[in-house]
């Protein structure tokens, strides 16, 4: 059985044989370039490729140089230890990648002497190069140590590669690592960490062959834990399919513990080299395909402005023509019919033609910034189709359009005038009545019920004014039958005639609201103004529609507001019988009278004699008497405080000590005397002024 060191020397000196007799190992259009006696070149171009990487312009640069030096010096390589042994060869190889000469040399060296001059000459260069060798001698070339010359090869690829390579800031190695690693990124079970065991399984080799050529591999139909056939079917494909050579076989990967770095990471390399020309290759398609593409479309461009250019100008000069042959029969229908036509016309037609020519000259500028943009001969179209020509077409549209439009403008100009004077005369009278309304309905003045029976005169005189109205409907329609869009004899329009007249609608009508309010409040005698001014100000605030009623959920939110709240049923029951019977058949809902009243009479209780002698220990802050300035804090008007200030007692029992040098007055033996006088008179409530 072979030891590891030996299984990796032979699997490594397999690959280096392997590619003295795999020219097609190197891409078709770099291979072209390099000869076919050369057998050395091929090692000197994968040393090249690991060097340079995925630059291919450096690669091709390099090979085409190192052919045509080999091709010079006629140099086979059969077997590269024994080969490398007389230092020739090395000679050659450094001299290639070096881009040096190492000077004299025996060429054909037959002593062992001459043998040991060449290598020592080669590895003084190497050390002069920078290139650190451990326990590498001449010795160990000239006597053949296989071990030692492969050391010696991989030496020199890392070197290269560190002085030379440069992929997104890393070394070769990496770069390639890197390059694995985003192909198979996406692919479940792989897992690329390294050159050797990542691959042992063969899922890595699939994976990137069905990234790039999946026509050949069917991925997930691979049985993951089918090492070998996975492999073997990777390396097949590979050999077969796309051209890279079998560097390795299926046994010196498959399941192996640690499988070689170097030969794998060679033998990957050719697979990036492969793909990455079939990228280019496929670019290089691309670029073919997009040009085509970008060609064929400005053929298409100009062929269709020609034919849209032709076909915008055919229609401009039938629409001429089509004016010039039309007459008037000296109807006003027949006017009004060609004036609706033309302006159809302008509306449909002529917005089309503007967007047309607008679209049209864009495209010509179009095509010629495609066709400039390759550099191609610029395309300039017919005379007849050129946008002067269209220009010239286009100004004769706007003249022969604008003596069109006179025309018919002079041949309809007295019906309409006709039309304007008669809704001018109608609409101004109107607006001249509802101005006398609105200055009588402002200028009321005197008693309530001279106010209230002059509206109701006014209000009166509303239904002609709605016939009045209609007449000048009547004149706004045939107007808009003959197209009168101004009138310069009257600002007024129907719409704003039927505005104000809404307007002093609602003048009256809020008017004769408010007067009838007024009637009602002015026989509430038992509220002070406040509270009238509160109630009134509440009703009209929730009277919406200006109906001088509230209907159940207006009354519920009034009474709300007023700190009334009752819950659903009781505010049903309470709105039913303010409302009463009748107006409830009706769906009239409450009136301002009925609101007063029914706030007059929940007012009314609310004020009993026990409510102001607890208002007046409020007021008092609990203390037994109360002092002017307490008064005077609880915004009591000043007139009732100087009333009290008279008529209440004072007060002889303790006091605060704030207080002591302050009148005090026994508001309780005040109010006791008033709840036994009412007590007498039935227990009357107190009223808001005590």
């Amino acid at each position: 059985m072979l030891t590891v060191d030996e299984s990796w020397v032979n699997v490594q000196q397999k690959t280096f044989t392997k590619w003295s007799v795999h020219p097609k190992a190197i891409p078709s259009v770099e291979a072209g370039l390099l000869t076919r006696t050369a057998h050395v070149s091929e090692l000197a171009n994968v040393i090249s490729f690991v060097l340079y990487g995925s630059d291919s312009a450096d690669f091709i640069f390099y090979s085409c140089r190192l052919n045509n030096k080999l091709k010079v010096r006629d140099i086979f390589v059969n077997n590269l230890v024994p080969e490398l042994s007389n230092g020739v060869t090395l000679i050659h190889l450094l001299e290639i990648l070096g881009g040096d000469s190492l000077g004299r040399y025996a060429a054909n060296p037959k002593l062992r002497v001459q043998k040991f001059e060449n290598v020592n000459k080669s590895l003084d260069y190497i050390k002069g190069r920078g290139i650190q060798m451990t326990n590498i001698g001449a010795e160990d070339i000239v006597d053949g140590n296989q071990k030692i010359i492969l050391g010696l090869i991989w030496t020199l690829i890392l070197r290269f590669t560190i002085s030379d390579i440069n992929e997104e800031g890393m070394t070769a190695k990496a770069g390639l690592l890197l390059w694995c690693q985003r192909k198979t990124a996406c692919y479940e079970g792989v897992e690329v960490r390294d050159f050797s065991t990542s691959w042992n399984d063969g899922l890595a080799f699939c994976a990137l062959l069905d990234i790039h050529r999946p026509d050949l591999i069917d991925y997930d139909s691979l049985d993951k834990n089918d090492h070998r056939g996975n492999m073997k079917l990777a390396f097949d494909i590979a050999a077969n399919e796309v051209g890279i050579p079998d560097l390795l076989d299926v046994d010196d990967v498959c399941d192996v513990a640690k499988p070689d770095e170097r030969s794998l990471m060679t033998y990957i390399a050719y697979w990036f080299h492969a793909f990455s020309q079939l990228e280019r290759v496929e670019n290089a398609g691309r670029r073919v395909e997009k040009f085509v593409n970008n060609m064929h479309g400005a053929w298409e461009m100009q062929n269709s402005y020609e034919k849209r250019m032709r076909e915008l100008l055919r229609l401009i000069r039938a629409q001429r023509e089509e004016w010039k042959n039309a007459s008037f029969e000296g109807t006003y229908k027949d006017a009004k019919e060609q004036a609706s036509q033309f302006a159809m016309y302008k509306r449909n037609q002529k917005r089309q033609w503007v967007a047309e020519k607008s679209d049209l000259a864009a495209l010509l500028g179009n095509i010629k910034t495609k066709l400039s943009t390759y550099r191609l001969r610029a395309y300039d179209p017919p005379p007849e189709l050129s946008p002067e020509a269209c220009d010239q077409e286009w100004e004769c549209l706007t003249r022969d359009e604008h003596e069109r439009s006179q025309l018919i403008n002079e041949t309809i100009r007295d019906i309409k005038n006709a039309l304007r004077r008669s809704f001018a005369d109608k609409a101004n009278d109107f607006a001249l009545t509802l101005k006398t309304l609105s200055l009588a309905i402002s200028g009321l003045d005197g008693d309530v019920e001279d106010q209230l029976a002059h509206v109701k005169r006014l209000n009166d005189n509303l239904p002609p004014l709605d016939a009045f109205l209609e007449t000048i409907a009547e004149l706004d329609e045939q107007c808009q039958e003959a197209n009168v869009e101004e009138n310069d004899y009257t600002t007024y329009t129907l719409d704003e005639l039927a505005y104000e007249l809404s307007l002093v609608k609602s003048s009256i009508s809020k008017k004769m609201a408010f007067l009838d309010n007024q009637l009602v409040a002015r026989n509430m005698t038992n509220l002070t103004p406040i509270q009238l001014e509160e109630f009134e100000s509440v009703f009209r605030h929730f009277d919406r529609d200006s109906s001088n009623t509230l209907q159940e959920l207006e009354f519920s939110a009034a009474l709300a507001s007023l700190g009334l709240v009752y819950d659903e049923e009781e505010m049903h029951q309470v709105y039913v019988e303010t409302c009463g019977p009748a107006r409830l058949a009706q769906g009239a809902g409450v009136s301002f009278e009925q609101f007063i009243r029914f706030m007059v009479s929940v007012t009314e209780d609310q004020n009993t004699a026990e409510q102001v002698f607890q208002s007046f220990r409020e007021v008092a802050d609990g203390k037994p008497y109360v002092t002017e300035l307490d008064l005077r804090h609880s915004l009591i008007p000043d007139e009732i405080i100087e009333h009290l200030v008279k008529t209440m007692p004072q007060h002889e029992g303790p006091d605060l000590l704030e207080d002591r040098d302050l009148p005090k007055y026994d508001y309780i033996s005040f109010m006791e005397r008033m709840m036994n006088d009412n007590s007498s008179q039935g227990n009357a409530p107190i009223n808001g002024s005590v």
